[in-house]
């Protein structure tokens, strides 16, 4: 096991275009390792009978279906909006041609 540089964590800071002073050099060092430590131990794992799967746990729709309903109340729901012209809304314009 190699321990992180303080050369590799100056390399990545300049790819992240970050600038790093001594004690955030030591300490992103000291972190950086401590991932890689927890990495390695979930290397070993086992895990051939675990089946893939995209979440940890399963999502379900949960949307109602869809059904047509005919509304008889377009009428009143016009008189609701500051401003109608026939069966529409009627709005300002808002965008210049």
């Amino acid at each position: 096991m190699t321990k992180i540089t303080k050369e590799e964590v100056k390399k990545v800071a300049h790819l992240a275009r970050l600038e790093l002073n001594e004690n955030e050099i030591n300490n992103h060092a000291e972190q950086l390792e401590n991932i890689l430590d927890y990495i390695r131990q979930l290397e070993k794992i086992d895990t051939d009978d675990v089946p893939c799967t995209t979440r940890a746990i399963e999502v379900v729709n949960v949307f109602r279906k869809d059904e047509k309903k005919n509304s008889d109340c377009n009428e009143e729901l016009l008189e609701l909006g500051p401003s109608r012209e026939n069966k529409y809304f009627k709005v300002p314009k808002i965008i210049n041609e």
